[in-house]
């Protein structure tokens, strides 16, 4: 799947914009019964100037048991989510959506304030106080599994 990425150029500044397929950075500002609201801070590897206003729609956030999904259980505000983008909603909002396991929750924090630790897809831990609180993990592949392994400059493998 080839990913298009669409950018608007005005004098020596360049503006790039979500498009459909596009995997954002984003925080969670807001959480009700229905959606979630989000700012998007990210496109792919680019940090925006200012942020893009989004959605989670309750059926956009797993693959499966989408009737079963409580809100609240998956995101709270001011967590940092991975999400791709699904459609420009309205004229307001992007539609976004954490249907694949490597979308979701990739840092949260805890109500003592500490950075919480992913225990399973559907729980973080807080180190300080271990209480563990519900959220829509993404299973995060650190870069260095996806490339193989290479020997440093001058060193040979045996």
């Amino acid at each position: 799947m080839q990913v298009t990425q669409i950018s608007v150029k005005r004098g020596d500044e360049q503006h790039v914009v979500p498009s459909t397929g596009s995997i954002v950075t984003a925080r969670v500002t807001s959480v009700n019964p229905r959606f979630c609201k989000c700012k998007i801070l990210c496109i792919e590897d680019t940090v925006l100037k200012e942020p893009f206003r989004a959605i989670i729609k309750k059926e956009d956030v797993r693959a499966t048991h989408k009737d079963k999904v409580e809100l609240y259980k998956c995101f709270r505000p001011r967590d940092i989510i991975l999400a791709r983008v699904l459609s420009l909603g309205d004229a307001l909002s992007y539609l976004l959506s954490t249907a694949e396991n490597e979308l979701g929750v990739v840092i949260a924090h805890s109500e003592a304030g500490a950075a919480m630790v992913p225990v399973s897809w559907t729980e973080m831990q807080c180190p300080k106080t271990f209480m563990k609180e519900p959220r829509k993990v993404a299973k995060v592949v650190p870069q260095d599994f996806l490339e193989p392994a290479q020997a440093p400059p001058g060193r040979e493998e045996a």
